[in-house]
């Protein structure tokens, strides 16, 4: 096992995913074309136009000022899950993950590489080892060079063994990368789970419930391919690029979500 502080080396020219993924598989495409999947609304641009201008994230302690948030002082907020397993977050109950950051790296995420080196052409600046700034207990175990910040994308570090996610270079053109967190959804989701506060945080939490919500887009496509496949809703032989999908967002389907989800999928 390597160190955590192992030099990275590349291997592979293959373009490789940090945003929170979508399937890319093209059986799971929407109806809608690519660019109106995209497509940003005004008022989630406005939002993402006053996260340009917000102190570095990555500032001492655990949180980042703003005029609609307190500062928060001291530790970060201590977060616990309820009896149905989801997260809770005091501030924003409506966003309810299942799945911490530190589970999300632990069961094999990203093939690997959402720390990796990258350029980022919102803030046009090089990051490397920005996975230093996560505890060091979520990290325990993982090798950092194939699991964590690898260069090369690997189905088999993921849970499901499958691919899934388009590149940086994708989210960065569509939108929705701010320049506070250039990595993307899950580099904020790390740092919103350890206390800080942005003017990003609704419109990131947005994300997540448009895509992994009760009514969330993802997790009612599997729910409605488990229905139809006739098989259990932990069958991971259904839908896994789904399922890891999910897992990128905080996300596992449970028995007490697929009961209700399935009332409302349709007949065929």
């Amino acid at each position: 096992m390597e160190k955590r502080d192992v030099k990275l080396k590349s291997t592979s020219k293959r373009k490789v995913s940090s945003e929170g993924t979508y399937p890319d598989n093209k059986k799971l495409k929407s109806k809608d074309s690519d660019k109106n999947a995209f497509k940003m609304k005004n008022n989630e641009k406005n939002k993402l136009e006053k996260c340009s201008n917000l102190k570095d994230p990555k500032s001492s302690g655990c949180s980042v000022s703003t005029s609609e948030r307190k500062l928060i002082k001291n530790e970060c907020l201590k977060v616990s899950k309820n009896d149905k397993g989801q997260l809770v977050f005091k501030d924003f109950p409506q966003f309810q993950p299942n799945m911490s950051p530190k589970e999300v790296l632990q069961a094999g995420s990203f093939g690997g590489t959402y720390f990796r080196p990258i350029y980022s052409s919102i803030t046009k600046q090089n990051y490397k080892d920005e996975w230093k700034e996560l505890p060091d207990d979520w990290l325990k175990g993982l090798n950092i060079a194939t699991q964590v910040a690898s260069l090369t994308y690997r189905d088999s570090v993921n849970t499901y063994k499958v691919k899934c996610g388009g590149s940086l270079e994708m989210w960065e053109s569509s939108g929705w990368i701010a320049s506070q967190d250039p990595y993307g959804w899950f580099q904020w989701y790390c740092r919103f789970y350890q206390g800080r506060r942005t003017e990003d945080d609704e419109r990131q939490i947005g994300r997540w419930a448009k895509c992994t919500g009760v009514k969330g887009r993802w997790r009612n496509n599997l729910i409605t391919k488990v229905v139809r496949s006739g098989c259990g809703f932990d069958d991971t032989t259904v839908s896994p690029v789904v399922r890891q999908t999910l897992q990128h967002w905080g996300y596992k389907l449970t028995k007490e979500d697929y009961e209700e989800g399935v009332k409302r999928v349709k007949p065929k």
